[in-house]
């Protein structure tokens, strides 16, 4: 389901969060959980080449418009909200569902009003150097047949 358009001599990718259809364990991490419950932001989206490489984000926006969103996390029904609000991308908010397993991974529904049981497909992502105040989530995107990481900072709002 990626996307790869190029363009003139430097090439421009266009690539999605790819999406995780096949079995992902449902045992919850529920330290990892809890530990994230709250409001965040991001802070940053990093990645190799990302002054030539255009990441498009869960198959929502830029990942450069990610840069600033407020996500809230509850840990106790595994629901929350994200929200895009950069000045220089289109506003968009929709509620999400979410869990933490005990592999590590971040697996993540856009509900976009529907019921979390009603939506078929949703994003698998690493959890990455956790703490009280920040977290990662890490994507891996194919880059020219070479797995590449995008990185999410994560900061605590409150």
């Amino acid at each position: 389901m990626k996307k790869i358009i190029f363009l003139s001599l430097v090439s421009i990718l266009i690539f999605s969060c790819k999406s995780k259809n096949s079995a992902t364990s449902t045992k919850i991490d529920s330290k990892s959980q809890t530990a994230i419950k709250g409001e965040w932001v991001i802070s940053s989206v990093n990645y190799p080449g990302s002054e030539v490489i255009k990441v498009t984000s869960f198959d929502l926006a830029d990942s450069k418009c990610f840069i600033g969103s407020k996500w809230k996390f509850v840990s106790m029904s595994n629901k929350g909200n994200m929200a895009l609000n950069s000045t220089s991308c289109t506003a968009y908010s929709t509620p999400i569902s979410w869990f933490i397993n005990k592999e590590g991974e971040f697996v993540l529904k856009i509900l976009d009003e529907a019921k979390a049981k009603t939506v078929k497909s949703g994003y698998v992502l690493k959890v990455a150097n956790q703490t009280d105040k920040s977290f990662q989530l890490i994507d891996k995107i194919n880059v020219g047949g070479t797995l590449t990481d995008v990185v999410y900072q994560f900061q605590k709002i409150n």
